[in-house]
């Protein structure tokens, strides 16, 4: 595909960083640590800067270890930042992902190191979606207890969903092919959210 190029990366040990040169020079730097699987399908960008018209695909595969909600954070505040957004939106979405991640790994998978977690960012002319897979057994959105709700304040669960709601325009919980939970969530380009008013 012309203008286009596949990469895989692959970790060959815990604290290998890939880095590899991406085109119009830009530059992917990204630690792999926790056996991680990175595939990204770059095309062009958009002549106005921000994301072009055709959607890009990075899909992250990740070991359910802890330091794998770390590794997500980061690709996500980096696709966040390659794609044009602010540093408020950067933070807002890497703590999304963070989040959601987590509860993968927790929840989901329930720590067990063989079960994957998928994360995929898919950059659309006007949004960043991101897709959260695990291989649990999922859960419906409606069973999350409030944490602002007295009887839960103290709790440990609801939180993160908490978050993830407020930091992103878009969010949904639905059940995978596999049956797992898998998280949907979107950032809208802050222009297109702008013009929509």
């Amino acid at each position: 595909m012309q203008g286009h190029e596949n990469i895989t990366l692959r970790a060959r040990s815990p604290l290998e960083t890939a880095t590899r040169r991406l085109p119009s020079n830009r530059v992917c730097g990204i630690d792999l640590s926790g056996g991680a699987v990175l595939r990204i399908h770059v095309p062009r960008i958009g002549s106005n800067g921000w994301m072009p018209s055709k959607p890009q695909r990075i899909e992250v595969v990740l070991e359910s270890l802890i330091e794998s909600i770390a590794l997500a954070e980061d690709v996500g505040v980096r696709v966040a930042t390659a794609a044009g957004f602010d540093e408020d939106d950067q933070y807002k979405i890497g703590l999304a992902v963070h989040e959601a991640v987590m509860n993968a790994f927790q929840y989901g998978n329930e720590q067990q190191r063989e079960r994957k977690i998928n994360v995929v960012f898919e950059l659309f002319a006007e949004k960043l979606e991101i897709r959260v897979t695990d291989q649990g057994t999922g859960f419906q959105l409606t069973d999350v207890p409030d944490p602002r709700v007295d009887e839960n304040v103290l709790g440990d669960s609801g939180r993160g969903v908490l978050l993830m709601k407020a930091f992103m325009d878009e969010f949904a919980v639905l059940v995978s092919a596999a049956g797992g939970a898998e998280v949907v969530m979107a950032k809208r380009c802050r222009r297109q959210i702008s013009q929509a008013s």
